[in-house]
């Protein structure tokens, strides 16, 4: 016969009005059961106060984090916990002192730059995750976004309070550049964030071109005055080698690789 479980009884409403009003809601959702168990383990009334604060501060940091991870705009949730870092072509002592974010607190930027399907997005995003969890706060834009920004918000001159508000974030990702001419709107944006984040907030990209490349897919006096600003304070990361994407797909099919 299955034991019998007994819900713990609710919480007197006075005090679960309190809790309410005081914004805890990790805790109230706790303290039914916490009590019983204080009760019937007969903890000290400090105890009790320590734990349900407890919980509340573990609930909040959890509430931020996901908060933090939803407003970072991330492509595909890939962390660290995936990453093998013996599969990139990024030294594995480069990969180390990047991983220890302090490049973001001394705003400083990142270029990732090499062939389609070398790791470059996913270890951006990584990086991306990781400051996320350590309490920065993160934006992550494709290039197309970007000059579809400055198209919404040519109409109203209100481009610089939009760049703005992204530069709330410490770190500001710009994915996948090269793979494509650079419409107009898309190099202006791409120089305004960068500009404006001179010295003051981290950019990181990840381009199929150097940086030098730039003017063969922009126009020449914004790509020189971009690049000029990105890599001044710039940590340069280039990726080789074949395509990790392919690598694995053809693997996963029985097929060799012929160099």
């Amino acid at each position: 016969m299955s034991p019998v479980t007994t819900a713990a009884p609710p919480l007197p409403a006075d005090l679960e009005a309190l809790m309410r009003q005081l914004k805890m809601p990790h805790a109230r959702a706790l303290a039914p059961e916490l009590i019983a168990t204080a009760r019937a383990q007969r903890w000290e009334p400090a105890e009790v106060i320590k734990a349900l604060f407890t919980e509340e501060t573990a609930g909040r940091a959890r509430s931020m984090l996901a908060t933090r991870r939803k407003a970072a705009g991330f492509p595909t949730g890939k962390t660290f916990d995936a990453w093998d870092p013996a599969a990139s072509s990024i030294p594995a002592p480069t990969q180390q002192a990047l991983r220890t974010l302090e490049w973001i607190t001394r705003r400083e930027n990142l270029v990732v730059c090499g062939p389609s399907g070398t790791g470059k997005t996913f270890f951006l995003e990584a990086l991306g995750q990781q400051a996320v969890e350590a309490g920065m706060r993160v934006a992550w834009f494709r290039l197309e976004d970007l000059g579809a920004l400055i198209r919404a918000h040519r109409t109203d001159d209100s481009v610089t309070k939009a760049v703005t508000r992204i530069l709330r974030a410490e770190l500001v990702v710009i994915d996948d550049i090269g793979l494509l001419p650079v419409a107009t709107d898309a190099a202006e944006g791409l120089y305004r964030v960068v500009d404006a984040a001179y010295e003051k907030r981290s950019v990181a990209i990840s381009s199929n071109l150097h940086p030098a490349g730039f003017d063969e897919l922009m126009p020449k006096t914004l790509a020189t005055a971009t690049v000029d600003r990105l890599l001044h304070h710039a940590h340069v990361c280039q990726t080789s080698g074949d395509s990790i994407r392919l690598t694995q797909a053809l693997a996963g099919k029985g097929v060799t690789q012929l160099n």
